[in-house]
């Protein structure tokens, strides 16, 4: 008797056409009821015709009825069909079938290719690599018309089941983890993709544990491999087709597995960064010094200088380029001292003009000057009790100087426009650029300031001089601008690290998280590259023969040794181990270069 087999994620079911006139659709009590998605109460029927035939028609518009993969309104029956209602799949038979097979006319593999497409642009743009391996075997099972799909990868060595996928995008349980199975002992063994066409009658494999326990019909595994290395296995079933899989099919699966490969890749990678990212912050944590970060040897005489300077009242004079994180310095000492709870004040003296830094660092009196309306305490006042930071104080005018010496001395400060003196308590940090003793010399710095300021120095190296600390900033910045701009940046690519480290830095530490800041916000993807960071070779020291490296290394060591002398030739010569007229011929051509 011609009949309609229906088989879905609860088992199967056959529907006898012996009626004239079959309805097809969801309400309960219909002749062919089918539980699913898309399906109209009354969506299609089957027509027995007077010689015997059967014809399928849908009744009405939107109620969608596939023949084989082809879209009709109305179609004949002929033995083996495939009907698709909405997600429901059913089969025609003139007469109760042995084995069943898929027409290979159904595939499309245009579209088949279209949804790798497709899929391989929601790689690019990948956060979870573990949802997206579960909806890559979806894709595979939908694309491929089979029923269950398995992720199978290699833990410590031993099979084990990621992701069990059924035809409903639903998860089963992982029903083929057991390492018998022949099947996958023949891909793991071969190295190479197989094809299961009738498995239940396959000589070799009908007894397999996966075909027995899953009563699989047909059978597709293909080996994923990453860099040559076999790494896990997609195994695809069909429960109710023989011959399910072809060799197009084949084709496409083999794409999809490497796109399976990539994600386990991208995942394994999220999983080294995740463990970099853990780890990067105990290296922080141990590196850390208050609110500084870094370890190598120049930074470590810093602390240690911090550390004796810090518990004293001893005026201290910060010292090195632009960037380097002077003002850090003088909070850490505040915040170490036993001043730390009261006022830390800062104020850069370069960024005042002259005219108004006497009123911001002494204060003034109501009437003192034009806009003069109040009287206002300057910075010193401000500062009573605590610390006052005097940031670029190598830019302070020089008639200032006098002044701020006083107050210095005195501990007492005169506001402008006042008639009385103010007393003060506090601590003077300085902090400058410059290089004060050859201001002294040219007449821009006052030396006697300069003692008072300088008891202590403490000289911050510049960024390109503290090693393994470059990257280790660059990647505590690139955490922090990711935490505040929501950035999905993972780390630098290796050539943005190589350039980075050979770069000069000139703003050092301010110019690093200002590019760091710039490019997680304008980075596309998830590593940084040199485009990103705005580097590039152009921004490298140019390379110097070796011949001319080895002259300018000389020339720099025989000045240093000549000045270590106090320019003494001949304690210079006995020290380098060389004849003093080497020296004198040295000095002959330094002074020819200074002419030139």
């Amino acid at each position: 008797m011609p009949l309609l087999i229906y088989r879905h994620l609860h088992g199967e079911e056959r529907f006898n056409l012996f009626k004239n006139l079959t309805i097809l659709g969801s309400a309960s009590g219909g002749d062919v009821q089918l539980e699913q998605d898309g399906v109209a109460e009354e969506h299609a029927h089957i027509l027995r015709n007077a010689d015997g035939s059967f014809t399928i028609a849908s009744l009405g518009r939107g109620k969608q009825i596939l023949i084989n993969g082809v879209k009709e309104k109305k179609a004949t029956l002929q033995e083996g069909d495939s009907i698709q209602i909405g997600r429901a799949n059913l089969m025609f038979f003139e007469r109760e079938p042995r084995a069943i097979s898929q027409p290979e006319a159904e595939f499309d593999e245009l579209s088949a290719f279209r949804q790798v497409v497709t899929f391989s642009d929601r790689i690019l743009r990948a956060s979870h690599p573990d949802q997206l391996l579960e909806e890559l075997i979806d894709e595979l099972i939908e694309t491929l018309s089979a029923s269950r799909g398995f992720l199978i990868l290699f833990e410590a060595g031993q099979p084990e089941v990621k992701v069990a996928r059924g035809v409903e995008k639903n998860e089963l349980s992982p029903e083929i983890s057991k390492c018998s199975d022949a099947i996958l002992q023949r891909v793991l063994k071969t190295g190479e993709p197989i094809i299961v066409e009738d498995a239940l009658h396959d000589a070799k494999f009908s007894s397999s544990v996966s075909v027995m326990n899953l009563r699989i019909a047909s059978v597709l595994c293909i080996p994923l491999r990453e860099q040559g290395e076999l790494t896990g296995l997609i195994y695809l079933g069909q429960d109710n087709l023989t011959h399910a899989f072809t060799p197009k099919k084949l084709e496409i699966a083999t794409t999809f597995a490497a796109q399976a490969a990539l994600l386990i890749m991208l995942k394994r990678q999220l999983g080294d960064l995740e463990a970099d990212r853990t780890r990067l912050a105990q290296i922080v944590e141990a590196r850390r010094f208050g609110a500084m970060i870094g370890a190598c040897e120049s930074m470590e005489k810093v602390y240690h200088r911090i550390r004796k300077v810090a518990p004293t009242d001893i005026s201290v004079l910060i010292t090195g380029e632009t960037g380097t994180g002077k003002e850090l310095i003088a909070q850490e000492i505040h915040k170490s001292s036993p001043r730390a709870s009261e006022p830390f004040v800062a104020i850069n003296c370069g960024a005042i003009p002259g005219e108004l830094l006497e009123s911001e660092l002494f204060g003034h009196v109501k009437g003192a000057f034009t806009g003069a309306s109040q009287d206002r305490e300057g910075r010193f006042q401000q500062a009573h009790g605590g610390t006052l930071f005097l940031d670029e104080i190598g830019e302070m005018p020089i008639h200032l100087q006098v002044k701020i010496l006083r107050a210095l001395q005195e501990k007492q400060v005169m506001p402008v426009g006042g008639t009385k003196t103010q007393n003060v308590d506090i601590r003077v940090l300085a902090a400058t650029h410059r290089d004060l003793e050859n201001a002294i010399q040219a007449g821009e710095f006052r030396e006697d300031l300069y003692y008072r300021l300088n008891v202590v120095e403490i000289e911050l190296p510049p960024l390109r001089d503290r090693g393994e600390d470059l990257m280790l900033l660059a990647r505590f910045m690139l955490k922090r601008a990711r935490d505040e701009y929501g950035s999905s940046v993972k780390d630098f690519a290796p050539r943005a690290v190589s350039l980075m480290k050979n770069y000069g830095w000139p703003g050092n530490v301010r110019e690093l998280e200002n590019r760091v800041k710039k490019a997680a916000v304008l980075c596309d993807g998830q590593v940084i590259s040199p485009e990103d960071l705005g580097l590039s070779e152009a921004n490298l020291k140019p390379l110097l023969p070796l011949a001319a490296a080895k002259d300018a290394f000389q020339r720099d060591y025989v000045n240093q040794v000549l000045e270590r002398f106090a320019g003494n030739r001949t304690k210079a010569a006995e020290a380098l181990g060389v004849d003093p007229r080497t020296i004198f011929r040295h000095l002959e051509k330094e002074a020819e270069r200074s002419e030139s």
